[in-house]
């Protein structure tokens, strides 16, 4: 016999051999697989705001390096804080137009998951974590708020204000702007139609 035909019987006997082992071994068909490395399996969940053990702080929910660059645009160069709200509000322009379709539905979405929740659908400040008990934020509707430059609203988005939390973690500032785009849409609906009365 040549070796080829050697190597030939030899794979077709393992080949059998793993068939029968597979015929032997087969689990019924809702029956889950072993798990090898459990630990792997059923890791430890902590939800966002739950201490955890883990790390130093103790904390789930990390802040960013303060070392690190976004990944979804350059450093804004703007801190926390009112004066740096103030220089925003002198030196951001928003970048997108009201008259990009596509902008503003991407902005009202932006809204609709981040925003509403407090705000509510129409900016009053009665969303549903409101009804709830969360303190209400200031109608967008008042005059206040409109008269704010979209610079110092681009810095509320992204570092917070009172009891708002910054979102830079959380949307792109492309994704910030259009937001911005779409709360003005609801300001020019105008505060009797779809605002209400300011606060």
């Amino acid at each position: 016999m040549t070796f080829v035909r050697l190597c030939n019987i030899a794979l077709m006997i393992l080949l059998v051999l793993s068939l029968g082992l597979h015929l032997v071994l087969r689990r019924t068909a809702g029956q889950p697989n072993p798990d090898l490395f459990p630990d792997m399996v059923h890791t430890a969940r902590y939800n966002a705001f739950a201490p955890n053990p883990y790390f130093a702080s103790g904390a789930t929910l990390q802040v960013p390096d303060p070392r690190t660059s976004p990944h979804n645009g350059a450093p804004l160069g703007y801190g926390p804080g009112a004066q740096e709200a103030a220089r925003a509000a002198r030196d951001l322009r928003n970048p997108l137009s009201a008259q990009e379709p596509a902008s503003l539905e991407r902005g009202k979405i932006v809204f609709s998951n981040f925003c509403q929740p407090c705000h509510g659908s129409a900016g009053r400040g009665d969303g549903p974590v409101v009804a709830r008990g969360f303190p209400a934020p200031p109608s967008l509707a008042a005059e206040h708020a409109q008269a704010l430059p979209d610079g110092h609203l681009f810095h509320i988005v992204t570092h917070g204000q009172g009891n708002m939390a910054g979102y830079a973690a959380q949307l792109s500032q492309a994704d910030r702007w259009k937001a911005i785009l779409f709360v003005r849409s609801l300001q020019r609906q105008g505060n009797a139609a779809a605002l209400g009365g300011s606060r």
